[in-house]
């Protein structure tokens, strides 16, 4: 099947089968692991106006997914994205005036809002190049885990643009801290996998051998999990960074409340119990 973006919006459905045009994408065989690859190692994949636009659509699109859990983003050929192809992207955007070019950066920065707002939790797969927009994708991501040989690069100001793109100037600094992303965002150097681990981008690193299957156990145990309490606790990271603390603590309050209210909350209680591992169902 091949599920066209918004196309049953409102409507749970299976994304098992979604056929995309512009990367790979394979579901686990219980459906509930999903792993989008950006396809096009001959470049270190890069992305293109359509890439960007069907990534969107797919994130935006997840919400409504009835098995997908959890997803696992990655890239072919021992690197992870070189970021907006050079001949494809930049080449035609010095071309444009100012509606197209802000168009553009509103399009680019929707797919962040839509990695943000997707309910699943995604596992980022960095080895090789991870630059520019690239570097972007990998810090929208929930969890990253990285190669030593892992180069991440915000090169923004390299090109003559602000390091200012698809929200760096505000995510990053929460990750790794208003000094170092200034530093990163005004120099577009490399930060090599072991700074990256040290400065919390990276969660982990591990071999080129294993990274993918390392990611993988990852987003299948977060699957396996609370799946709706997964979403929540996705939900209230993302929605209490404009939060004071009183409003934090009420909106964590209502949304464990709704977590009680689950019937996975019951199923948990009764598994300890019984002194049993827990089978969560997401309701």
């Amino acid at each position: 099947m091949s599920v066209e973006p918004t196309s049953m919006a409102g409507h749970l459905r299976p994304f098992k089968d979604y056929k995309p045009k512009h990367f790979l994408w394979d579901v686990s065989e219980d459906g509930r692991v999903a792993t989008l690859r950006l396809n096009r190692p001959e470049r270190k994949n890069p992305l293109t106006f359509e890439s960007y636009a069907e990534m969107r659509d797919l994130f935006r699109d997840l919400a409504y997914a009835s098995d997908v859990r959890s997803v696992v983003l990655t890239g072919a050929g021992g690197n992870f994205s070189s970021g907006g192809d050079v001949f494809e992207i930049i080449e035609p955007l010095t071309h444009m005036a100012m509606p197209d070019l802000l168009a553009f950066t509103r399009m680019t920065g929707d797919l962040v809002k839509a990695m943000k707002k997707c309910p699943q939790p995604i596992v980022a797969a960095v080895d090789g190049i991870c630059v520019g927009a690239g570097a972007i994708l990998a810090m929208a991501s929930d969890i990253r885990l990285a190669t030593p040989e892992a180069k991440t690069a915000f090169l923004f100001t390299r090109v003559g643009l602000a390091g200012a793109d698809m929200g760096a100037c505000g995510i990053l600094p929460r990750i790794i801290g208003q000094g170092r992303a200034a530093e990163l965002l005004f120099t577009g150097r490399t930060m090599n996998a072991r700074e990256g681990e040290a400065w919390g981008f990276f969660n982990t690193i591990h071999t080129a051998e294993v990274l993918e299957a390392e990611a993988k156990k990852l987003a299948h145990s977060l699957a396996d999990g609370p799946w709706f309490a997964h979403t929540m606790t996705k939900t209230m990271l993302n929605q209490e960074w404009a939060m004071g603390i009183d409003e934090m603590i009420e909106s964590e309050a209502q949304a464990q409340a709704i977590c009680m209210a689950t019937k996975d909350f019951r199923r948990a209680f009764e598994a300890f119990a019984e002194k049993r591992k827990p089978t969560f169902e997401g309701n």
